[in-house]
């Protein structure tokens, strides 16, 4: 990362074959996979970039939140750089990171800002104030956004990751045709909770019988394209994923537009693996928020280095640096 501003090159190993088979994240196979791409990873961004070592003016880490496995390993390496090349050393929130990933293509985003993050280990929503001060707002009460969609997408019959295949199979259903009851959260109305709304699929599945038709889904290759799944989709269970998705929509949507009437803020950034979502991207368009919504791109709405660079350029320039006794954190409050 140069200057905050520009990505000299982004490297991700991807972990998803090595998950698939197993239907989500497996936490003992995800730090065995970083530990072994680590090196790899860290080459080929310094040889696509044209950089040597000597050049860089610090090195940066995620510590937290996440999987501890995984993020033991990122911390361990960079230590070690930091040590080995007498380099400064950064420590980021993932979080922050996501929040990073929208500034950096949209320098443009203006704060006050309401930022929503979204993904398969998060929902949460912050008031960002000037000089990126965070204050949480809401978050999830049980699953996460995206890790609802993945789960309903194995209770109907689709491999992992699954929150992309549904998000292209709703457009064929009617986004009505299931009434889904919205939860309704005591204590702090703004926050969300994904569970009940997993169950209600559950009893859908079970009502309709549908054993036959998963069945035959099971059989199809995971790289299946929109065609091969609609295929073996009926009509009635692509009506349920439109009403599902348009339903995860709602709650996001619906939790912004209250915040933005309450907090005057002069954007909305929306970022996380579910800011992918071709549905929330067209309806949040569509919506009468009154301020500009920024999502990043795809390759920056998953998980990737490129946005903890541009959080810790800005730590950087701060003089806001961790010592060698850093360490991961599986639960860290931004």
């Amino acid at each position: 990362m140069e200057d905050g501003r520009r990505v000299l090159s982004s490297v991700v190993a991807s972990q998803i074959q090595t998950h698939q088979k197993y239907g989500g994240v497996v936490p003992e196979l995800a730090s065995r996979e970083h530990l072994r791409a680590i090196t790899p990873v860290v080459e080929e961004a310094l040889a696509q970039s044209g950089t040597e070592w000597k050049e860089l003016d610090a090195v940066a880490c995620t510590y937290g939140p996440g999987l501890l496995g995984s993020l033991l390993v990122g911390v361990t390496y960079a230590k070690a750089i930091s040590y080995a090349h007498k380099l400064p050393l950064i420590a980021v929130n993932h979080l922050e990171g996501h929040i990073h990933a929208v500034v950096l293509e949209h320098p443009q985003t203006a704060l006050p800002a309401l930022a929503l993050i979204v993904s398969g280990g998060h929902t949460h929503l912050y008031h960002v104030r000037a000089d990126f001060e965070y204050e949480l707002i809401s978050r999830t009460r049980d699953d996460a956004a995206g890790e609802a969609y993945d789960k309903v997408a194995k209770l109907l019959g689709f491999p992992y990751p699954g929150g992309p295949i549904l998000d292209k199979l709703a457009p064929y259903g009617n986004p009505k045709a299931v009434r889904f009851t919205r939860a309704q959260m005591k204590g702090n109305a703004l926050d969300f909770s994904f569970s009940g709304l997993k169950t209600a699929v559950l009893r859908w599945t079970e009502a309709n019988a549908i054993a036959d038709e998963v069945a035959a889904r099971k059989r199809v290759a995971a790289s299946a394209s929109a065609d091969e799944w609609l295929a073996v989709t009926p009509k009635a269970t692509l009506d349920l994923i439109a009403s599902f998705q348009q339903t995860v929509i709602d709650e996001l949507l619906s939790r912004i537009a209250k915040l933005t009437e309450a907090h005057p803020v002069e954007s909305v950034i929306i970022t996380g693996g579910v800011a992918c979502n071709a549905g929330l991207r067209l309806a949040a368009a569509a919506s009468k928020i009154g301020v500009p919504i920024y999502f990043p791109t795809p390759g920056l709405s998953t998980d990737n280095a490129a946005m903890i660079g541009a959080a810790a350029s800005r730590k950087l320039r701060k003089h806001d640096l961790a010592g060698l006794d850093l360490r991961a954190k599986a639960s860290l409050a931004l």
